[in-house]
């Protein structure tokens, strides 16, 4: 079985994480080289896809400034999401040809794998057509929203633990109007520990997409992405 190897980060600044995604994409576009999963979290920002408009922030700069989250611009599908602390972000950097899928199919892995984490965690999720992600009744629980660049995917998806539901307030989170967000820790009544909860998301995301978890590091994705090359 190939590996894909895996990068827990912790909470890292947008423009860092977007920084090493960008550097380890380009990497795999120059040649044969592993899939790539990163686990993390953000500080509190707003990323606007390319179907984002301003008027999906609802909130004005000065509260947005005053709150600390910061607006980026990026490459993924979709409109605007939140980020923030408590939310587990996970980036699959995949080679679509080399594994045989289509980007339709790696939206269903994802949303399967969403769900088979949710009941784990003690929570019945379910899907709503036409809206990628993973929802609880009609409030959503998590969002997907991948892009791919010669044939590599980027960005992912965000699995609301226990995130700052009022932050969620400030946009109409990917264009869902009257759709409420909810967190693992609402819906169950528990207390989730986010590194558990990285570790049953990377399994069922992994067998799914029938690949062996190899631990890595920051330190040597860094040295690759120095010297151009896979370790």
């Amino acid at each position: 079985m190939s590996e894909i190897r895996v990068l827990k980060l912790g909470l890292v600044p947008y423009p860092e994480a977007l920084e090493l995604m960008r550097g380890l994409v380009a990497l795999k576009q120059k040649g044969p080289g592993p899939q790539v999963l990163l686990l993390l979290e953000h500080p509190p920002v707003l990323t606007m896809g390319r179907r984002a408009a301003d008027g999906d922030i609802l909130a004005p700069p000065e509260l947005l400034e005053r709150e600390g989250i910061q607006v980026h611009q990026v490459e993924r599908g979709g409109l605007v999401t939140y980020h923030g602390p408590g939310q587990l972000v996970a980036y699959p950097l995949l080679d679509l040809n080399e594994l045989g899928l289509g980007i339709g199919e790696l939206v269903r892995i994802l949303e399967q794998t969403l769900l088979a984490t949710l009941a784990d965690l003690g929570v019945q999720g379910n899907l709503h057509e036409g809206h990628p992600g993973a929802w609880y009744g009609r409030q959503k629980l998590a969002s997907i929203g991948v892009a791919v660049k010669r044939g590599i995917t980027m960005h992912g998806l965000a699995l609301n633990l226990d995130p700052n539901l009022e932050h969620f307030k400030l946009i109409n989170p990917c264009g869902l109007t009257g759709s409420p967000m909810t967190s693992v820790r609402l819906v169950s009544g528990r207390a989730v520990d986010s590194g558990r909860a990285e570790d049953i998301l990377a399994g069922h995301l992994c067998r799914r997409l029938e690949l062996s978890p190899a631990p890595w590091s920051l330190e040597r994705a860094s040295a690759c992405l120095d010297g151009g090359r896979w370790d």
